[in-house]
């Protein structure tokens, strides 16, 4: 066996130590499956073994599936039929391990999670080393799917529906004490003792039966239609999971189903309700999209994918941020926080020492939340350095603007940030809209000359959006990646527009918001459907935050920048209208779409009636949403064709992590696969001659939908090799 080392000590207890070679951590893969089930018909049929112990020869036991093979499931041509003999297959096996008449006990000397826990779930007895590093965890539901391996029948019947639901369907991970605690694993023991803690109770009193088949078993605190505890439990929790998903998500329904129709049968016929809605899930894009774009595609991302080869790794030791509002303070603070020296200037020593204020207020959060101690908020603090002094970004390795968008002043700290910083260090500027090219010609080193994107709040955000100018160099975008990575975020790289790629196509989402108003659309009925479609935040309330005063600006400055080849967009009259004739400029102005009553909560504006009337009809909940899911898609379609994003996976990873895209879809780009390329196109063209150009489709779209060639297909494993 490749993946187990099966040995026989003198008591006649087996030890199973699994080793998935080339991989960092052990996994389920078709080889390891097929170890497994040789390894447990020799435990079962030798009659010179008592019993056997599971281990790990790496410092964790089992983390789960093969992500790489879940991503291809749904694609892959195998029939419904073929997917669920599959996960059949997996539950016989580990049927057989704990029916066969020999105990095995499992020593968990690592993260066990998925099928790991599960294969731990189906041994007689379980003992968890003491290692705070380790969790333990069936979080399935995160990739669109449900335990497989038989969790959703033997966690319930070991600590009851109501816990086991709340582990599921949130995909919880739990330390060792606490899996203790619920009951989980029968012991915690110190690391060194894992093993034979295992081993002596094979020895002294192994049960190779387990509790669910044994006569007269039921399943703690209840289960089935007649039991109170049990309805009350489903009842709630269907209630909860509809408000939470929208009904966007399958898995979590699937796994509420799984346990109540499970329970209350024989669990080999739990098992089998199981397995088909396993294969349900596998067959739904859902589960596709999650797995490629938040664990795959991001994984890459994380791992720097887009970095370019053959530049040495380098580490920030010195940073400089030039401006400390919002955007300063906040990558201050996760700087300062990845063990870096920060410099904070801004125009005076007050406004920086207001910025530090910020990393002030999150760590006394910390230390109130009980996340950290004074000592090591200290520590942070006195690594960022407030100062109105240029002098003092010497010696810095990278240095990151974050002034107000205005490109005369961001000109003149550029020019005064070159005239001290090193030669080889790097100069980014923090920008949502200007393009980086532009920016560049106030700079005697336009090749260490890079955009940095981060969204706010910065210490909240996980992505940063890395924006390559017409003359930046390979070692400015390493230097900005290395950083990224430092400071622990997920970058995606992009070339060189207005807008770049998540502002330009974010504002195709509040555009087509606001043009809804403007049509007569009810806004309570754009706002919920937004949200119900899984976005983040209704695109109205969206342009309450940004305020309606930074759109105005941003379009009046793009109107000047393109001159006679300027468009202005089908909200323009609504945004022209709140600005200068409501005087309803955002939320930071306390009215905008929404009214901010002090100690009150926000609401629509009543007034809004009567400045936009309402259409005599309205249109279907299912036309406000594709509207404003589609236009989103559209808008990254040509980012693509012009180059402004290089690889989908950069469109999809954006566009969750960036401005909320619901994940569900995968991404922008996802969407449309998930649709139908044809179907897609189709419809496009159906909202083209109803609303206008913006939905018209571009050619490269339309041949992709004649040939059925995905966006995926012709990047197949580039991201990927990464993950």
């Amino acid at each position: 066996m490749k993946t187990i080392e099966l040995t026989v000590d003198a008591q006649g207890v087996a030890l199973l130590t699994i080793d998935v070679k080339e991989r960092s951590m052990n996994v389920l893969t078709p080889e390891f499956i097929a170890d497994l089930t040789a390894a447990v018909e020799t435990v079962a049929t030798d009659d010179g073994i008592k019993g056997a112990v599971l281990t790990s020869a790496k410092d964790s036991f089992i983390a789960g599936a093969d992500l790489m093979n879940l991503v291809n499931a749904y694609e892959d041509g195998r029939s419904a039929e073929e997917k669920y003999q599959q996960s059949r297959g997996f539950q016989s096996l580990l049927r057989r391990l704990e029916t066969c008449g020999k105990p095995f006990a499992a020593a968990i000397n690592g993260t066990a999670l998925g099928g790991g826990l599960e294969i731990c779930l189906a041994c007689h007895y379980r003992v968890a080393a003491d290692n705070p590093k380790a969790v333990l965890g069936l979080p399935e539901v995160k990739v669109g799917l449900l335990p497989g391996g038989g969790g959703t029948q033997r966690l319930p019947r070991l600590i009851g529906q109501q816990n086991a639901l709340q582990l599921m369907t949130q995909g919880t991970h739990l330390p060792p004490t606490k899996a203790l605690e619920m009951g989980i694993v029968h012991a915690v023991v110190p690391a060194d003792d894992c093993v034979a803690a295992a081993t002596r109770w094979i020895v002294e009193s192994g049960d190779a039966e387990q509790p669910w088949d044994k006569k007269g078993f039921k399943v703690p605190g209840g289960a089935g239609l007649m039991h109170p505890g049990s309805v009350q439990t489903l009842m709630v929790g269907s209630a909860l999971i509809a408000k939470e998903t929208s009904h966007n998500y399958p898995a979590p329904i699937a796994i509420m189903s799984c346990v109540y129709e499970g329970c209350v049968l024989p669990i080999d016929l739990g098992l089998d309700i199981e397995s088909k809605y396993f294969t349900s899930l596998l067959m739904d894009p859902v589960a596709r999209n999650l797995t490629r774009t938040l664990f795959i595609n991001k994984g890459a991302a994380d791992k720097l994918v887009r970095r370019p080869q053959g530049v040495e790794k380098t580490t920030v030791k010195k940073l400089g941020i030039l401006g400390a509002g919002m955007m300063g303070a906040g990558i201050a603070y996760v700087s300062a926080r990845a063990k870096m020296e920060v410099v904070l200037l801004d125009r005076d020593r007050d406004a920086a020492e207001k910025g530090k204020d910020y990393s002030r207020q999150l760590l006394q959060k910390a230390i109130d939340r009980g996340r950290s101690n004074a000592d090591k908020a200290a520590v942070i603090l006195d690594r960022i350095t407030t100062t109105d002094d240029y002098a003092l970004l010497e010696g810095c390795d990278l240095v990151i603007e974050a002034v107000f968008e205005d490109v005369g002043i961001k000109a003149d700290v550029t020019a005064k940030t070159e005239a001290v910083f090193p030669e080889t260090a790097v100069f980014a500027s923090n920008t949502s809209t200007l393009p980086s090219s532009v920016r560049a010609k106030a700079s005697k080193r336009p090749d260490q000359f890079i955009g940095i994107h981060f969204f706010s709040p910065v210490d909240k955000m996980p992505l940063v959006e890395v924006i390559l100018g017409e003359q930046t160099n390979d070692r400015a975008t390493a230097v900005a990646l290395d950083y990224i990575q430092q400071i622990r975020k997920t970058p995606i790289v992009v070339n060189d527009s207005r807008g770049f790629y998540t502002s330009r196509v974010f504002g195709t989402y509040t555009n087509e918001g606001m043009t809804m108003v403007g049509e007569g659309v009810n806004p309570a009925l754009i706002e919920n459907v937004a949200k119900q479609a899984g976005m983040a935040v209704g695109p109205l309330a969206v342009m309450d935050e940004v305020t309606m005063e930074l759109g105005y600006h941003v379009a009046m400055a793009t109107e000047k920048a393109l001159g006679d080849d300027y468009k202005p967009n089908s909200a323009a009259p609504v945004l022209k209208k709140f600005v200068e004739a409501l005087d309803r400029r955002g939320k930071r102005f306390g009215k905008g779409f929404y009214d901010y009553p002090e100690g009150g909560k926000k609401h629509l504006w009543p007034g809004l009636a009567d400045a936009f009337p309402r259409a005599k009809e309205q249109p279907s909940a299912d036309e406000v949403r594709k509207r404003l899911l589609y236009v989103q898609a559209l808008d990254t379609v040509r980012c693509l064709d012009e180059g402004v994003i290089t690889h989908p996976a950069d469109g999809d990873i954006g566009s969750i992590l960036g401005w909320g895209f619901p994940p569900y879809t995968g991404g922008t780009l996802s969407l449309i696969e998930t649709v139908g390329l044809q179907s897609f196109v189709d419809e496009c063209d159906r909202l083209a001659k109803a609303y206008g150009e913006r939905f018209e489709v571009p050619d490269s779209l339309r041949q992709r939908a004649k040939s059925g060639v995905g966006f995926y297909a012709e990047y197949d494993g580039e991201a990927r090799s990464a993950a």
